[in-house]
């Protein structure tokens, strides 16, 4: 009852102006800052206190040990966005049964129905509010944060969630890099990537003391990226001699593409790497043995479907794929050094 207890408290300093002489812009501040909560938390606990009279039924439950302060805050909430219509036994018994997350998703109903056209409205203001911030660092990382309306982010995540799913024994990624990962396979929306590289002949055959090559819209990118780029991408590319003078200009010819695309996705069927099932839309073309680094050629046998994340452990991640006599595919990690290794005396 402690909470009930600050509940009414909050609401009542809120009716003062006693926030402005502390200098605060708003009694929740004040609350937030003075009681160590986040914003939501003060705010509920303000709207408990506004409408613990149309809340008998509730506190008398909540004293009673049939439902949890989180209930009664999911109550005043609704009670606050539809006064006119609120009647506390419409719901009193489903918050009995129900845990808070489901008693919230019943009260959206509720509160439509009431209030259909206040319900719209507000959900009309939230889309008006989804915003997007990109923030490239110096290092080409690019951060943002974001804001969605509620159909903007079940939209975003059906999409993302399958993409996000583990995808075999290997795969030990912590879910927020499955997440972003996932998200790049989205941007790319199914299609190779369309990029303008601009790299010297010896970068893309990763010879030694080679300068990185350049993109359009970021910083200088390593020589295994322009590598995995140039197994099945559209690429402008931009070739230059070692004294910088461009000595070509077009388009690549080793991209996988028409028949000899459908030809693969119809062989594989999806990415070859071992456990991984990620279906033909999500997987690029590899040549297991490379056009320009090995001499590899662009006929089906040296050729593999491959997703985005298996596809980047081949060339950046330094994984090797073995095709066996059977067609299956081996993978073989990276060497590992612990360090540096000095021989002793004979």
């Amino acid at each position: 009852m402690k909470q009930l207890q600050f509940a009414k408290l909050a609401a009542h300093f809120c009716a003062s102006n006693y926030y402005e002489d502390e200098g605060f812009t708003t009694p929740i501040n004040w609350i937030r800052f003075n009681c160590h909560l986040n914003q939501g938390a003060a705010a509920d606990r303000v709207a408990v206190g506004d409408f613990v009279e149309k809340l008998p039924q509730s506190l008398q439950a909540m004293e009673s040990g049939e439902i949890g302060f989180a209930h009664v805050v999911v109550m005043a909430r609704t009670a606050e966005a539809v006064p006119a219509g609120f009647h506390e036994a419409d719901l009193i018994a489903q918050a009995k049964q129900q845990t808070p997350g489901r008693l919230h998703h019943i009260c959206q109903h509720y509160r439509h129905a009431k209030d259909p056209a206040g319900f719209a409205q507000e959900q009309a203001e939230v889309v008006e509010k989804r915003k997007l911030e990109l923030s490239p660092w110096p290092n080409g990382v690019l951060s943002f944060k974001g804001y969605l309306d509620p159909i903007g982010g079940a939209a975003l995540r059906s999409a993302l969630e399958p993409l996000a799913r583990i995808s075999g024994a290997d795969d030990h990624r912590e879910r927020e890099q499955r997440l972003a990962d996932a998200l790049v396979e989205l941007a790319c929306g199914g299609r190779k990537a369309s990029l303008q590289i601009t790299s010297s002949l010896e970068t893309l055959l990763g010879l030694p003391g080679a300068p990185a090559a350049e993109t359009e819209f970021s910083l200088p990118i390593s020589s295994k990226t322009v590598e995995r780029l140039a197994c099945d991408c559209s690429i402008t590319r931009i070739l230059l001699d070692s004294e910088s003078v461009v000595i070509d200009v077009g388009r690549s010819k080793r991209t996988i593409s028409g028949p000899a695309m459908r030809a693969l996705k119809a062989r594989d069927k999806h990415c070859r790497w071992p456990g991984c099932d990620r279906p033909p839309k999500w997987t690029e073309g590899h040549h297991i043995a490379h056009w320009a680094r090995d001499g590899g050629d662009s006929n089906l046998p040296n050729q593999i479907l491959l997703c985005h994340r298996h596809h980047w452990l081949v060339h950046e991640g330094n994984w090797q794929l073995v095709k066996q006599e059977d067609g299956t595919i081996l993978t073989i990690a990276p060497t590992t050094r612990f360090g540096p290794w000095v021989r002793g005396p004979d």
